[in-house]
């Protein structure tokens, strides 16, 4: 079972689970939508017998399947949920296809579960590509049977915006497509396909897919990188950049020194788009608003922004940029949502306090902002940026990075040993990101995400990867491919999967780790790859 239960102990009985069993109990519902293809009924009393307990955590649950049918004893409806999925890993991979199969044995055990981390992420960059709103519904899809609960949309970056807006039509219009996209790897003469890349969620698809997440326990958070990575905002509004310049989508990789300006209408700006967000999604407990990368420059050099700045009782633009982002946080804090930023916001000073970090440079800065009272989600570079190659073999597909393997990121500790216990209960999760440059469409998704998500999933689930995990991996590739995931074979890929050759880097992952930490302990140090 993936991820694994904190007990689970096998029992000497079994019995039959039928298609059309009756489901009974007030978490009924959650079972049932768990479990589709089984096509599970409602009813007064049944072969699932759901019954809540408050003493038990939300997502918290017990799951007894012996001769009489199932129990589950859930804290909520997530806790109901993930009984569901639990029960559904104890049938054969059969019942993940469509069928006419009538019942699938179900072997008695008693699980006792429930999660080590509130938040269990993954990361969609959508921006550099975009992925159709059908794409992200089969996504949470996966994610819930995988027992993951944020889904990160990635919404803007320079190149492109992926959102419309009502307010500022121009975004959805203009900024989201580009005539070309580049596919020359770093250090490689510029190349470009020369195919126009675009598309954008309407704020009726934010609903459907708000609603769909919510239903299978999965939170959107929702990012809208500022104040830089600007390109594509400013190419439709060009009057809220620094120096008024229109910029093009970008069509290639990398940092562009676009940037918002700091003044009130990029606020007033903002707050509209963030209305928009929330108004569509519904419950929007968290929006991330970026941070990263920043080239102040702009800022620096502009006679207005100065005396903006002066008149806040400012000394520099770093200090500024703290500024604009803790007005955008309690813009935010006044719709009920809390913010979250990359690291770089937290290392330039000036957060609210109930600021959620993302620590991409490394686990160092998560600690430090851990110590500082700050929340934290574990999202770094290593082992935890998905659109890296799984190997060092050119058989990999291109990648923007190497190598981060599936036992690197099964490895993983959210909140190492050697933290203190303060610093440790501040972790409040993983998170595994995919950048999607290199990543141009849902199969490669596919591949670059699973099966390195099963592992992230026990790693959040659980605090670490337990006994067995290689074993119970491969017994669960068996569900994938009943699914229908186009996952990485853990021989490496097929054929069909190699595309343009990987090119492993001639940097050691650990040097380019120690590079990108080393950056956390200067305010200024924004734009590592620029």
């Amino acid at each position: 079972m993936i991820p694994h239960p904190t007990l689970h102990s096998d029992l000497s009985v079994s019995f039959e689970l039928a298609a059309g069993a009756t489901v009974s109990g007030d978490l009924a519902d959650a079972v049932r939508l768990a479990l589709p293809l089984l096509d599970l009924r409602p009813g007064d009393s049944g072969e699932i017998d759901v019954r809540q307990d408050a003493a038990l955590g939300a997502e918290a649950y017990r799951l007894t399947t012996g001769s009489r049918g199932v129990e589950i004893v859930a804290g909520g409806r997530a806790g109901a949920f993930y009984a569901a999925q639990s029960l559904h890993q104890l049938l054969p991979d059969a019942s993940y296809r469509f069928s006419e199969q009538a019942s699938w044995p179900v072997p008695g055990v008693r699980i006792e579960d429930a999660p080590r981390f509130a938040w269990r992420g993954l990361h969609l960059d959508v921006a550099r590509h975009f992925f159709p709103k059908r794409e992200l519904l089969r996504l949470i899809d996966l994610m819930a049977v995988h027992k993951l609960n944020r889904l990160h949309l990635h919404l803007v970056d320079d190149q492109g915006w992926r959102v419309e807006s009502r307010a500022y039509p121009l975004l959805h219009e203009v900024s989201s497509h580009r005539p070309r996209t580049a596919v020359n790897a770093h250090g490689e003469p510029s190349a470009y396909d020369d195919v126009p890349h675009g598309g954008y969620y309407t704020l009726d698809d934010l609903a459907e897919i708000g609603a769909y997440a919510r239903a299978r326990c999965v939170t959107i958070v929702p990012e809208i990188d500022v104040p830089g990575h600007a390109s594509a905002i400013l190419a439709a509004y060009p009057s809220l950049g620094a120096t008024g310049e229109r910029y093009d989508v970008l069509d290639r990789c990398g940092i562009s020194p676009a940037i918002l300006s700091p003044l009130p209408p990029t606020v007033e700006f903002l707050t509209a788009i963030f209305d928009e967000l929330i108004g569509a999604l519904g419950e929007t407990p968290y929006v991330h608003i970026g941070g990263d990368e920043v080239v102040l420059d702009h800022w620096t050099g502009s006679a207005e922004i100065a005396a903006y700045r002066d008149s806040l009782d400012l000394s520099t633009s770093v200090e500024l940029q703290a500024w604009f982002l803790r007005r955008l946080a309690d813009v935010l804090a006044e719709r009920g949502a809390r913010t979250v930023v990359w690291d770089e916001a937290f290392v330039g000073g000036g957060l609210r306090q109930d600021t959620i970090v993302m620590p991409w440079r490394g686990m160092g800065v998560g600690r430090r902002a851990a110590a500082a009272g700050h929340d934290v989600v574990a999202t770094p570079v290593f082992p935890l940026y998905f659109d890296y190659a799984e190997s060092g073999s050119p058989d990999e597909p291109r990648a923007i990075g190497d190598t981060i393997t599936l036992g690197d990121v099964a490895a993983f500790r959210p909140a190492p040993e050697d933290w203190t216990d303060d610093e440790r209960a501040r972790v409040v999760g993983a998170q595994a990101q995919l950048w999607s440059e290199r990543v141009p469409d849902a199969r490669t998704v596919d591949y670059k995400l699973w099966p390195r998500a099963c592992a992230l999933a026990e790693v959040a689930w659980s605090g670490g990867a337990a006994g067995g995990f290689a074993d119970r991996l491969e017994r669960h590739l068996g569900r994938l491919d009943a699914i229908g995931v186009e996952y990485r074979p853990l021989a490496g890929p097929h054929p069909w999967q190699r595309r343009r050759p990987h090119r492993p880097s001639e940097i050691p992952m650990s040097e380019r780790m120690a590079r990108i930490e080393a950056m956390t302990h200067d305010p200024e140090s924004t734009r590592p790859s620029l």
